[in-house]
């Protein structure tokens, strides 16, 4: 084989595993993808698009494991002729979706490597392209590409990694993920977040008889610079990773401050009419329990009139604030969702199949 052939194969098989294994880490993540795209498709192209959004977490989990097995099969060689083109349509749709939204500015996160590694649109793309290419070399050589496993084996592998990727998926989904990329992960500060991490640094360009300079400082139309142009040189890092956290209610107005002192605990839904039923009654025991040491608040994107019939319905007798449903999805991956805060540091987040008890929300207080 090809020393080429090597490269190539390799890298296309460990960068389709590695996006699909970032993903399968929050499927819930790649379903909020899924569903912008067809909102989007539906408003662009047709209505039926709309039919997909209640489908898009299986959609989503089924093309995380697919983009894994087909890692694997690369890397295993296996029936090239089929994988390869499977592999180019998935790539292709792939390409048009990240294009689409660079182009049109329609999708600013495609979430091609979830929130471990963030890419804009055009960085999606251009990926893709070298993707398109590097697939395409393969097509070309699959008639030199031999299964180095035999074909029981290698199915035998294939169907092993399809049903662990299914079992950790499934998992992800009814708790959260294993691991928090998003900057309202157990352990970071809120408040912290919310602030730039670098003042800009800017570098301006002057023109002096007829010589262009570059400076740090702005120099002076007296000593003969005419002002060009500028940038600003540490741009990625002057943009704060939290920059939409905003907390209010009609009574309160603003209570985005307020909610990232002392010690807090959010129930949170972004949207309560389809938050699930199931364990309601042990979270409404436990807010009731838990309001004589510590502010508990419902931070919901739903309507005043939706929240109040959903806190009558499971008892619930706790302040509610709105918070937009973005934001609130980032924040946990779970509707309804625990979270526990002191001075805007995050102590613990529940998933709401793991509500804890009492005694578990005090020992994290050291209390």
């Amino acid at each position: 084989m090809k020393w080429s052939d090597r490269i190539v194969r390799l890298s296309v098989g460990g960068l389709f595993i590695f996006s699909g294994l970032v993903k399968l880490n929050d499927p819930i993540g790649t379903q909020i993808k899924m569903e912008e795209y067809f909102e989007v498709f539906a408003t662009d192209f047709a209505h039926f698009f709309e039919h997909f959004i209640p489908w898009a977490l299986p959609i989503s989990l089924f093309l995380i494991i697919l983009e894994i097995v087909l890692g694997v099969a690369v890397l295993l060689n296996f029936r090239m002729k089929w994988t390869t083109l499977v592999l180019s349509a998935l790539i292709l749709f792939f390409t048009f979706l990240t294009f689409y939204s660079a182009y049109f500015n329609k999708v600013t996160d495609c979430g091609c490597f979830g929130d471990a590694i963030p890419l804009t649109p055009w960085e999606s793309f251009w990926k893709d392209l070298v993707l398109v290419l590097m697939i395409g070399y393969l097509v070309y050589r699959k008639g030199q590409l031999h299964d180095w496993l035999a074909q029981r084996t290698a199915l035998i592998v294939l169907s092993i990694t399809t049903l662990v990727c299914l079992f950790v998926g499934i998992y992800a989904i009814r708790h959260l993920p294993f691991i928090d990329f998003r900057p309202y992960a157990v352990g970071d500060n809120i408040p912290a977040n919310m602030v730039a991490p670098e003042q800009p640094i800017f570098e301006y360009t002057f023109e002096k008889e007829g010589v262009l300079v570059k400076s740090t400082s702005y120099l002076s139309k007296k000593d003969g610079y005419s002002y060009v142009s500028h940038m600003i040189k540490n741009a990625d890092k002057t943009i704060p990773k939290i920059t939409d956290y905003n907390i209010w209610n009609e009574q309160d107005g603003d209570y985005t401050q307020q909610s990232l002192e002392g010690v807090k605990l959010f129930l949170i839904s972004y949207n309560v009419s389809e938050a699930s039923k199931k364990q309601m009654e042990k979270i409404s025991n436990l807010t009731t329990e838990l309001q004589q040491s510590m502010d508990v608040i419902a931070l919901t994107s739903s309507s005043g009139e939706d929240f109040e019939n959903f806190e009558g319905k499971y008892h619930l007798d706790i302040p509610y604030y709105y918070g937009d449903a973005t934001v609130l999805k980032a924040m946990i991956r779970s509707n309804p969702g625990l979270m526990l805060l002191r001075d805007g540091n995050v102590l613990g987040k529940w998933h709401y199949n793991d509500v804890p008890r009492a005694a578990m929300i005090h020992k994290l207080l050291g209390q």
